[in-house]
């Protein structure tokens, strides 16, 4: 799961346009929603697909593109789908078009305020089912509708608004994202980047895998030596971050981190990165290989790790590809014992699912802070029993559902809310967001080819349907349940659960749930680990010594420490554990 972006300290009204959008020119008012835009030629000369959004802010300290959120510091943002959208032809916003947190431009308060517009640019796949959609492709940036090379964006200017009323505008998208640099290779860290002829196969177009690697400290004067892979699964990486082989900058200006509420946390991020640098290259840690994998879809920065009906085989690209090719380059062992598997969050999901979905092809697993892994507690909704997401209704009274809390339990986002600022980001799952993406990879298709609703997006009327598939194939704990019998001898001695009791998403339910299927195993008990922090928010994995803001730059040296105490668990006999360990 992705934590809200915590940029902003006001209140922001965003009009996003992932369309066009640039400069505009204002007269006389017109409809509540007045707003045209000419064909970007100078930035493009084809036909264009994709999502227009407008936000609109109170200030443009942060680009209103940045400033659109799940809590009450949200700008605004309306979105409308474009197909086709032809040279030389200007393009009017629809008036009518779904906002967040104001869902129509004539509720929008009066006052002085900053829009922008945004396109976000769509490509079309003719995939291997038969299907024709349109989607976001990744362009190196780990899909981020804002930041995406290629978007267009116009310059914020400054409008009034009276009575739900904006001024007629003209908008120009004059401004274009570049390219994103790619990292270089380094004595430690190397890259890789793979065609995977599953994924190509499956969208009908080149499709690629990457590695972040990290090689352990006497790598090249050890040829004879292979290693276990310690994977990293989590979001989006652009370089292997969090190694830094130089101490922190003298000159770097100290920053606030409103997540974390502490001061300096740049510093201490650098800090933590220059010891862990020291930690690996001493003389008393593991020597593995560590790796942090690059798989963005059309729908999210990662692929969540396995097969899905709207993504594809990422599942098994990522374990028969990908993991095996970077084995045979760097000398990993290349056995299941000798693959372990960690994150949190969304990389806590992963690590769990992989280990669930390949039981022999990996060696032991250390989910934190999972994303649900239990369905009868999708965060705050049972999908199975719930006849709605977003209220919980009685005869006389109907109250939202909490979708984000601190940890002392108050409530700063609606599980609703969370979805409609999806809503205006893209149609037919295509936000690039949280919500969506769970969508993407546990749905069957619709019938255009988009991942089935869980739920109705604007009512949150739950289908069950859907749930049914859902449960059979992504209910992890579910699935533990259902095939002990047949997996219990693989899954043994391998899974871990770490997190917090006051996990801002309530993803800690889902883990109690879970924790009670695993201890009533038997023939064999699971012999793994839960564990809890108290009072501890998302991203705890574990450590009861340090808060969230520390641990959570610490994964590769808890958890690999981790693995070796225990591989001789998972480990068969004969099994080389001495070699690597100089």
């Amino acid at each position: 799961m992705k934590k809200p972006t915590l940029t902003l300290p006001k209140l922001c009204l965003a009009f996003i346009f992932l369309l066009s959008a640039s400069l505009f020119s204002c007269s006389d008012a017109g409809s509540s929603a007045d707003i045209e835009l000419p064909f970007p030629a100078e930035h493009y000369e084809e036909a264009l697909d994709g999502r227009l959004i407008v936000l609109i802010s109170e200030q443009i300290e942060t680009e209103p593109r940045f400033q659109l959120r799940d809590d009450s510091k949200t700008c605004q943002g309306f979105g409308m789908d474009v197909e086709g959208w032809q040279p030389g032809e200007p393009l009017q916003f629809d008036s009518e078009a779904f906002g967040y947190p104001v869902r129509s431009f004539s509720d929008l308060p009066s006052g002085e305020f900053y829009v922008q517009v945004l396109f976000h640019k769509y490509e079309t796949f003719n995939r291997a089912d038969g299907h024709v959609v349109k989607l976001p492709m990744d362009r190196g940036e780990g899909q981020q509708w804002n930041r995406a090379p290629g978007n267009l964006y116009s310059t914020p200017q400054k409008v009034s608004i009276k009575n739900g009323q904006l001024p007629s505008l003209s908008i120009k998208l004059d401004q274009k994202i570049p390219p994103i640099e790619e990292p270089e290779d380094t004595k430690y860290i190397k890259h890789i980047k793979i065609k995977s002829k599953l994924l190509s196969d499956f969208w009908g177009r080149d499709m690629y895998l990457g590695a972040h690697v990290l090689l352990p400290e006497g790598w090249e004067t050890h040829p004879n030596v292979k290693y276990p892979l310690a994977i990293m699964h989590g979001h989006f990486p652009s370089d292997f971050g969090g190694f830094r082989t130089t101490p922190p900058d003298p000159d770097l200006e100290p920053d606030f981190s409103e997540r974390f509420n502490v001061e300096g946390y740049n510093r201490i991020v650098q800090q933590e990165a220059y010891d862990f640098y020291k930690t690996w290259t001493g003389p008393d840690f593991p020597r593995v290989i560590a790796i942090k994998i690059q798989h963005p879809t059309p729908y999210y920065d990662d692929s969540y790790a396995v097969n899905s009906a709207a993504q594809g085989p990422y599942g098994d690209a990522i374990t028969y590809e990908l993991i095996p090719y970077i084995e045979e380059q760097f000398r990993g062992i290349g056995e299941g014992w000798s693959r372990f598997v960690y994150g949190g969050s969304t990389g806590g999901w992963e690590s769990l699912a992989v280990q669930v979905k390949y039981p022999k092809e990996y060696g032991m697993c250390f989910a934190a802070c999972p994303d649900p892994i239990d369905f009868r507690a999708y965060c705050l909704v049972n999908i199975y029993e719930d006849d709605n997401a977003y209220y919980l209704e009685g005869p006389f009274k109907k109250e939202l559902v909490a979708g984000h809390r601190d940890y002392l339990g108050n409530v700063d986002a609606s599980l609703r809310d969370m979805n409609y600022r999806e809503l205006v980001l893209g149609s037919k799952g295509r936000s690039g967001q949280q919500w969506d993406i769970w969508e993407a990879t546990y749905s069957p298709l619709d019938e255009e080819g988009y991942p089935k609703r869980i739920w109705d997006r604007v009512t949150g009327k739950i289908d069950k349907e859907v749930a049914a598939y859902w449960k059979e194939n992504y209910d992890l704990a579910y699935i533990l349940k259902r095939d002990w019998a047949k997996h219990g001898e693989d899954w043994k001695n391998k899974i871990h659960l770490y997190c917090g009791d006051m996990d801002n998403y309530y993803l800690n339910n889902a883990v109690y749930l879970a924790e009670e299927i695993l201890s009533e195993t038997t023939a064999p008990y699971y012999n793994g680990e839960v564990d809890y922090g108290d009072r501890a928010e998302h991203c705890w994995n574990g450590d009861h010594e340090n808060g969230n803001h520390i641990s959570r730059l610490r994964y590769h040296r808890m958890f690999i420490k981790k693995y070796v105490e225990k591989v001789r668990n998972v480990a068969p006999k004969g099994a080389d554990l001495k070699s690597w360990r100089y």
